[in-house]
């Protein structure tokens, strides 16, 4: 049978289904931002049959006397959340599992949230998960999200989030048997403008095949968020939790495949970074970045999820944090980043994105243009790193660089008050080395590739025949009969 979304099924009438079920039962804890969540069971009627507990354990003091205290202070966060679902379920098959084990299905819902202030000053944001049963006395499941509210009302962001909420409890029964629409089903009568998605997380059982890189893609491409972060080992990162109070250093890139000019240019990057007075390397994060744009293919701007995977797959093997993202130009980056952290950002970019970066068709849809971007792009915390070019036997940079008339003095400006550097020190023999000749070299099975690509990678791609690497499939050797 056909999973379908219904899409046209309104937050009562999920919640109302929930509650006319006997087989799910379970507590609400939430923390923060009202308890909207439970409310909106409460609301729909009949939320005897569904509600064994909702409380809100909102002083501090309470909260670390039923949950632990959290390790460095931070109550709007994983750790909080984690721990809240914790107790609750525990506590829950403890109290219930006897009683009614053998015909329900357990639930506990958590949230731990920030709401805008007062003063609107904040930046307002919550974890919220559900940890769930899928058959009485069944083994549980987690899916855990991170959201970023939008409204620029309170009471507008407890709504959504009483919205999100349902959506999350009803999708974890009714579309776990498929991720891709229970993700869907989390924005169910909420505009996107009202609320993001940026982390989501599957464990357990029923999720084991369910890979997370695909996933935050998924936030991405369809919409959630703008960016998405995960680390070496290919787990989810929440980038408010792992980019606070760091300084970032992003190469951009389409990586297909990574070759030794890019490691050149994250390595004396990084160098030069670290040596600004104001860094210090103990709060660095290196992060590679994939735009949808460079994902994207043909006309129909496809995206091959085995070719993505592919290029992550080798990032991740080479130490690599992967971010994921949705801006083409640099000062949408930047302006993101810039609400995480207010540590110094870097950007090390090759010599043509210097020239995309002052090409002023780039800025029609802004109001102030060219300005308005620079504005953002060279703020007080942000520095650009420029690697090399070599056109007609000459190595063009910085010094070299043109920009229109008009933008001139604009450009020393920038260079004087050391908002752009070249990077000094680079291996000449990268110079040129171009990703999409290396590319038609492999696709085509020639040699003259794999020096200048890492060790490790040419090894990967020749085992695994990535980027249209053509395999030789040797036969298998029969014995002949006597």
């Amino acid at each position: 049978m056909t999973l379908i979304h219904d899409v046209g099924l309104g937050t009562n009438q999920k919640a109302l289904k929930i509650n006319l079920d006997s087989k799910i039962y379970g507590t609400f804890a939430e923390i923060g931002a009202g308890q909207d969540v439970a409310a909106a069971f409460f609301k729909s009627g009949g939320a005897s049959g569904t509600i064994a507990k909702s409380m809100s354990a909102y002083d501090m003091k309470f909260s670390d006397a039923i949950y632990g205290p959290v390790k460095d202070g931070r109550y709007v966060c994983e750790e909080r959340l984690i721990s809240m679902l914790d107790h609750e379920y525990n506590l829950l098959i403890e109290r219930l599992d006897e009683q009614r084990g053998s015909d329900t299905q357990f639930f506990s819902f958590s949230n731990t949230v920030v709401a805008l202030n007062y003063h609107k000053t904040n930046q307002p944001h919550g974890w919220i998960g559900c940890r769930f049963q899928l058959e009485p006395q069944g083994k549980f499941h987690d899916i855990v999200i991170h959201v970023r509210m939008l409204d620029n009302d309170t009471l507008m962001q407890q709504q959504a989030l009483g919205i999100i909420g349902v959506n999350l409890i009803y999708g974890c029964f009714y579309y776990h048997k498929n991720p891709e629409i229970l993700l869907e089903s989390l924005r169910d009568n909420l505009s996107k403008d009202r609320i993001q998605i940026d982390m989501i997380r599957f464990d357990g059982p029923e999720f084991k095949d369910v890979d997370s890189r695909l996933m935050s893609l998924r936030l991405v491409k369809n919409g959630f968020c703008d960016l998405a972060l995960f680390g070496p080992d290919g787990k989810i990162l929440q980038p408010s939790d792992s980019l606070y109070k760091k300084h970032i250093f992003v190469l951009r890139g389409r990586f297909r495949p990574i070759i030794n000019v890019h490691l050149d240019m994250l390595e004396n990057g990084v160098k030069q970074f670290i040596q600004e007075p104001d860094v210090d390397e103990s709060k660095l994060v290196v992060v590679s970045e994939l735009t949808l744009q460079s994902l994207q293919e043909g006309a129909e701007d496809r995206i091959d999820e085995k070719d993505f995977l592919d290029r992550v797959d080798i990032l991740c093997s080479l130490g690599q944090t992967v971010m994921i993202t949705n801006y083409v130009e640099y000062y949408k980056l930047v302006a993101y980043l810039s609400k995480i952290t207010r540590l110094k950002i870097g950007l090390v970019i090759g010599y043509p994105n210097l020239e995309y970066i002052f090409e002023e068709e780039n800025y029609k849809n802004l109001p102030g243009e060219i300005l308005e971007s620079f504005a953002t792009l060279f703020s007080r915390k942000v520095k650009l790193f420029v690697y090399p070019t070599m056109r007609n036997n000459l190595i063009m940079n910085c010094m070299k660089f043109s920009p229109p008339a008009h933008l001139n003095d604009l450009y020393r400006f920038l260079i004087t008050n050391n908002k752009i550097e070249d990077i000094y020190h680079y291996n000449k023999s990268n110079l040129s080395i171009q990703t999409d000749n290396m590319l038609g070299l492999i696709q085509k099975g020639e040699s003259g590739w794999e020096e200048n690509v890492p060790k490790e990678v040419v090894t990967m791609i020749q085992d695994r025949c990535l980027f249209g690497f053509p395999c030789v499939v040797i036969p298998k050797k029969t014995e002949k009969n006597a």
